[in-house]
């Protein structure tokens, strides 16, 4: 059995790989050993398709586990599935180094680049050298456009980059 701390968690990473039914799936797969897809799909009420498609992205991540027979009368293979939950830590590790992976690009990117906005809703930011192909005029309005200043953006992403790395032990 999980512990409750364990079992939040799982939820939680559910909910982000596939939702409800997700969540369902886990709860129901948390208190047994091993059971095949079609039988999670008749105790659940869930689509057999849905199980197999949260299975397989849980399976992607290491979160359940895979064993296959073959049934003697029809030759065809049946999947036995069982939920992994010590391999949690090593995904939420492996998530919080693509998380980091992807705000230090974009931390590169903010730093690096000077941008202007016409302050109009709907209108995007662009980079200086957008700017003065466009004359300093915004491609969607026609408005003036104006310096953004991006430095509070900036100290965010570094401290959410350095709060990672902490994490990680980087």
């Amino acid at each position: 059995m999980l512990s409750t701390i364990d079992d939040a968690t799982l939820m939680k990473v559910a909910v982000s790989l596939g939702e409800e039914e997700a969540v369902k799936l886990i709860e129901f797969l948390k208190n047994l050993d091993e059971i095949t897809d079609d039988e999670i799909a008749n105790k659940t009420g869930i689509r057999l398709n849905a199980v197999r498609k949260i299975l397989y992205k849980l399976y992607d991540h290491s979160l359940v586990s895979l064993r296959r027979t073959r049934d003697p009368k029809t030759g065809w293979f049946i999947f036995h599935w069982k939920l992994q939950p010590d391999q949690l830590e090593g995904f939420i590790l492996s998530q919080k180094r693509r998380v980091l992976e992807k705000l230090s690009v974009r931390l590169d990117y903010e730093a690096n680049h000077d941008f202007y906005y016409c302050d109009t809703p709907g209108c995007r930011r662009v980079t200086f050298e957008e700017a003065v192909e466009a004359v300093f005029h915004c491609n969607a309005c026609g408005k003036s456009l104006v310096h953004f200043d991006n430095e509070t953006m900036t100290e965010k992403l570094t401290e959410k980059v350095e709060q990672l790395r902490k994490e990680l032990g980087e």
